[in-house]
């Protein structure tokens, strides 16, 4: 496997492996925060890329998402909507599968699920807040039965508790 993708966009499960490979190199300090914010903007320049760091970082036991550095936070920043979307969409999914967990009385994927909503929330905080507002809100109007959203709650088949608990999370960042 390479250290940096190939001209051709890499393919989800490309993305998962490439991620994990530079979260650990950088974790043994063998990347420095600019190399790393440059290879994750070339990463997520592409939904399938985007997916695969996000999936890896936000779920992974590397700390990056919990000490975000700054030149990782410009890049995700000027990536736009597609990281915004997808770190809304990963808020509704981890807040919906604590419950999930809690209710199986799985207290070890339950804590998962929690770690991925608070760096969700954290990321959140730090994107662009016009971007964010507007994404949040089309979300929160969907957990309350309205808008383009309504068919991502479905899909999931999230149920009224974890609606209320994903509406909750929403004003969580908009309290911040």
């Amino acid at each position: 496997m390479q250290n940096q993708p190939s001209a051709a966009a890499p393919s989800f499960e490309q993305a998962l492996e490439i991620t994990a490979q530079w979260l650990r190199l950088w974790e043994e300090g063998e990347l420095s925060d600019e190399v790393l914010a440059d290879r994750v903007a070339e990463m997520i320049a592409t939904r399938d890329g985007a997916r695969g760091f996000f999936v890896v970082s936000l779920a992974g036991d590397c700390p990056l998402m919990d000490r975000l550095p700054e030149a990782l936070v410009m890049q995700l920043r000027a990536a736009g909507d597609g990281v915004v979307d997808l770190s809304v969409r990963n808020l509704a999914m981890s807040t919906a599968m604590t419950l999930h967990h809690q209710r199986q009385s799985d207290n070890e994927q339950k804590g998962r699920s929690e770690q991925v909503t608070a760096r969700c929330l954290e990321l959140l905080r730090l994107l662009e807040p016009k971007a964010v507002k507007q994404r949040l809100e089309i979300l929160l109007e969907a957990t309350q039965g309205h808008g383009d959203d309504v068919a991502f709650l479905d899909r999931w088949n999230y149920d009224e508790e974890q609606r209320q608990a994903i509406a909750a999370n929403i004003n969580a960042v908009a309290e911040s």
